[in-house]
């Protein structure tokens, strides 16, 4: 098939047709190439997570959306569908996993709105402009279809060339288990399956992890643990059975994950009275700001992981009920 060329005006009418049947709820298949064209390419080409991915494109969508509709059910209907797409889009293409869309929906939301409320201003003056000097709708719809491109390239270069530094953050989850320390120690050391009880963000997409095995002993042995969507592959680097084990996390291979990094996992065991207390500890790394809104959904995420693992091993260290 010979490529189509179409000149200046040409390429115009065939964007702002584009986009138009975006906002007409019948054309899903122009909703979905929005939905490419919402995230500005592949997130993880850069690690950075600040207004760029998050805020500035979903902007200018929201712009662009209300430069070729002045309906407001039109509008309406094309906001929601390309926020809804391009999550989707994500999922499907392993970017990101469903809780971390839906925990991103709030940035996307907000950044869409923004855009919708300065096209609907910008069309506003544009026609007050257009009544006293003259002029047409294309011209103005031309004007910003060219001007949104423009301004996430612009975005992106101004982030890419200030990078951020990236977060660190310990996540620190403790149990108490009615078991010897030595048994607790051995639970943790591998396993075939985990049958915990799953908490609420694993329910919406949180990766559930599956087992682990561990080839060989004490320093230098490496473990891998394996999840729903992917695994974790650790090395030990401190062994003292029955009371610590410090692992560095060499490789993740989960989706997503080019936001968020894990850096390194650590089981405290301590004997208090007829109990074991069991402390994890989880370092990781993110790349997403504002920190006020990532951290705390970060370390939910990560407490969660911890109290699956938890319910499981308590549920195998304890001892079988005598039987009467």
């Amino acid at each position: 098939m010979r490529p189509v060329r179409l000149g200046g005006r040409e390429h115009l009418l065939a964007l702002e047709r584009f986009t138009e049947g975006c906002a007409d709820r019948r054309a899903d298949r122009h909703c979905s190439g929005l939905g490419r064209l919402y995230f500005g390419g592949n997130p993880q080409n850069t690690r950075d997570g600040r207004c760029g991915f998050f805020l500035l494109v979903p902007f200018a969508a929201g712009v662009a959306i209300t430069a070729v509709s002045r309906s407001v059910e039109r509008i309406s209907a094309a906001a929601l569908l390309a926020t809804i797409g391009s999550l989707a889009i994500l999922i499907a293409m392993k970017m990101e996993t469903p809780v971390c869309a839906v925990m991103a929906f709030p940035f996307l939301f907000v950044g869409l709105l923004a855009g919708v409320g300065l096209g609907i201003a910008l069309g506003y003056l544009f026609s007050k402009l257009k009544s006293r000097f003259g002029g047409n709708d294309t011209t103005f719809t031309s004007i910003v279809l060219l001007a949104m491109p423009l301004l996430i390239f612009v975005g992106h270069r101004f982030e890419v060339s200030n990078p951020i530094q990236a977060r660190r953050q310990i996540v620190i989850s403790t149990i108490r288990i009615p078991a010897e320390p030595s048994l607790v120690w051995a639970e943790l050391e591998s396993f075939d399956s985990l049958a915990g009880d799953k908490p609420f963000l694993m329910h919406i997409g949180l990766p559930i992890p599956m087992r682990c095995v561990l080839e060989g002993t004490g320093r230098g042995a490496k473990r891998t643990c394996y999840f729903d969507q992917g695994y974790i592959q650790e090395t030990v680097v401190e062994w003292l059975p029955p009371n610590m084990m410090l692992l560095s996390i060499d490789r993740t291979n989960m989706p997503g994950r080019h936001w968020l990094g894990f850096e390194n996992a650590k089981y405290d065991l301590r004997r208090e009275g007829n109990e074991t207390v069991l402390t994890r500890s989880t370092t990781i790394v993110s790349y997403l700001y504002p920190a006020w809104y990532w951290g705390p959904l970060e370390r939910w995420g990560v407490q969660s992981e911890h109290e699956y693992i938890f319910s499981d091993i308590a549920r195998r260290a304890l001892p079988p009920a005598s039987e009467h």
